[in-house]
């Protein structure tokens, strides 16, 4: 194809060079299975390393030379992230986990949407089509009542609130100001696209159990540190002005504002 265009799929070609930025640690025996699934016409992969003690950063580069690779210098998935995202150089980011939980080949999907006119591309697992093989009970009600919470206190629409699988075009960053560093991070980001008024669309996905290893993931603990973060970031809505909520073009059931 002529003018830098790359097809993706059958319908769709783009231009935007795409970044997946993967947090990991510990995770050697999971990446294969993360890396079979990304697209071929992906630009960048960033890898941030959390401190390894096994070959996580040795299997990655093997699977996918030229891959980036960032030493994370602080703890948590929201440090990790951070530090992925501003080493990013391609125009839109994906965020994928490296438990092998999620789909590469859903990637084509979350860019469809972003190329289509979101902002933000959302990954949701209750969303129609949607799934999830990994989620107890108490995780479940959790996450509805939280996300239940967000919807009503800051007028979205949201079918799910903490899932890690979500990409976005490089712009956003500069208006959610990413500044925390646990499993929280997807809860704040969620939040923060919604005040700053920028198009979300959900995008139905399906999450997969962790393949190999234990997940650092603590219902209790973390589901607390989630409504800090919705209760800090409610107080701040009082103080500025939010613009009002945008919708994606097109929108339709599990599409968001």
């Amino acid at each position: 194809m002529s003018g830098g265009y790359r097809r993706i799929s059958s319908h769709l070609a783009i231009t935007p060079p795409v970044t997946v930025v993967i947090p990991a640690m510990n995770e050697a025996e999971n990446l294969p299975y993360v890396f079979k699934t990304l697209p071929d016409w992906i630009h960048e992969v960033v890898l941030v390393d959390g401190n390894s003690t096994d070959d996580t950063v040795q299997v990655a580069r093997d699977l996918w030379p030229g891959i980036k690779v960032v030493t994370q210098r602080g703890k948590g998935k929201g440090d990790a992230l951070i530090s992925g995202f501003a080493a990013s150089t391609g125009e839109i980011i994906v965020m994928v986990d490296a438990d092998g939980s999620a789909d590469g080949h859903e990637i084509v999907s979350y860019v469809s949407a972003l190329v289509s006119g979101a902002d933000f591309a959302k990954g949701s697992r209750f969303a129609n089509g949607g799934g999830t093989d990994d989620m107890t009970p108490i995780r479940k009600l959790g996450n509805r009542v939280l996300c239940a919470v967000v919807n009503a206190k800051f007028g979205a629409r949201y079918t799910d609130l903490c899932y890690g699988y979500n990409a976005f075009w490089r712009h956003c960053l500069d208006k959610i100001d990413l500044d925390c560093t646990g499993f929280e991070v997807e809860t704040l980001m969620n939040i923060r696209v919604v005040k700053a008024g920028l198009r979300v669309q959900e995008i139905p996905s399906h999450e997969y159990v962790r393949i190999h290893g234990m997940s650092n993931l603590s219902a209790v603990r973390d589901g607390f540190r989630v409504l800090r973060v919705i209760l800090k970031e409610q107080g701040k809505r009082r103080t500025g002005r939010r613009r009002p909520p945008a919708f994606a073009p097109g929108a339709s059931r599990g599409e968001v504002s």
